[in-house]
């Protein structure tokens, strides 16, 4: 029995020298994406989604065909309210493996106490930068008898953040053990039906403590060049389009029936009924869009549900090949 104990206690000593190595390796000296938006340059994410279940191999897997060629990756959080493995795990799961995280914190599923906690909690383990996101309603999920939170929203999550950095909490009692450093952004639709609530909400959340934009799913660029020239014009925070890889014309249809908001243009569609080879064409329209996007914002964020791996190729054919350094 002693023999067991003092093997227990060795066992024990050795995970405990484990996560403080641990701890040290993934904490990350400089924040490159934060650094890369503040310093003007054009900005790339990927959307990446984490598995549902507890192997992580297959989102390892396509999220490291994107290092060196993103700023860094967007690890969703129960997007559409789907059950996945959280954000934050995976988001160290990705810095382990030298990609520089993004992690979705929504609001839907965690009261303030809980928010804070993981907020604090993402600073200790290297996960700087934080999209701030109300979260989808959970009927529209795999868990439709789930209990809804939504304590705070986004723009109140922002201001949150931003207590936090200041170094106190929500009720402004101050933080006994340092100051977060969080780098804050927030999800915004150029393709919203109402301009002044845009706007408004746009403003809220740069008072709120917004130092980046993605957006949603961007078919009306049209719409989102004047979304920069009349409302994100003097703002001096990126704002990146929201660019997806449509598979078929199947796929694009199925978008546009079930994703609220967004509006494929029948034009894009045939383009993808007529095509030989559907995927390809769908490369070749979300690389047109990056080239697009180039000439209007300050950067793209890239989403190819499944199909992480395709990103880069679509990047080059984009003609956006420059390596890009990772944290």
């Amino acid at each position: 029995m002693s023999n067991a104990i003092q093997n227990s206690k060795s066992q024990i000593a050795t995970e405990t020298v484990s996560l403080s190595n641990y701890l040290q390796d993934t904490t990350p000296t400089k924040n490159s994406f934060r650094h890369a938006a503040e310093s003007g340059k054009f900005l790339i994410t990927a959307e990446v989604t984490p598995p549902k279940g507890g192997n992580p191999a297959q989102m390892v897997k396509m999220a490291k065909t994107l290092k060196g060629r993103v700023h860094a990756v967007n690890i969703t959080d129960g997007s559409r309210a789907v059950l996945r493995m959280s954000s934050l795990a995976a988001s160290v799961i990705l810095l382990q493996q030298g990609l520089e995280p993004i992690c979705q914190l929504a609001c839907r599923d965690r009261n303030r106490i809980a928010l804070q906690a993981d907020l604090m909690g993402a600073n200790a383990l290297g996960i700087c930068n934080i999209l701030a996101l109300t979260g989808d309603p959970v009927k529209a999920g795999d868990h439709p008898e789930a209990k809804s939170v939504f304590d705070l929203e986004s723009v109140r999550l922002l201001q949150l953040i931003s207590k936090l950095n200041q170094g106190v909490d929500a009720h402004d009692k101050p933080l006994t053990d340092d100051v977060t450093d969080l780098f804050a952004g927030a999800a915004v639709d150029p393709q919203l039906k109402s301009w002044s609530g845009l706007q408004r909400r746009f403003e809220r959340k740069i008072e709120a403590g917004a130092q980046f934009f993605q957006s949603q799913l961007i078919t009306d660029f049209e719409r989102l060049e004047k979304f920069m020239d009349e409302i994100a014009a003097g703002s001096n925070k990126p704002i990146l389009a929201g660019i997806f890889l449509l598979k078929s014309a199947k796929n694009a249809r199925f978008i546009n029936k079930y994703v609220p908001g967004v509006n494929i243009p029948e034009a894009i569609i045939e383009r993808l009924a007529a095509a030989k080879e559907p995927l390809l064409e769908g490369m070749n329209i979300a690389a047109e869009q990056v080239q697009i996007a180039q000439q209007i914002c300050q950067g793209v964020h890239m989403m190819a549900v499944k199909r992480e791996d395709l990103i880069p190729q679509i990047l080059d054919l984009a003609g956006t090949s420059v390596i890009v350094n990772s944290s």
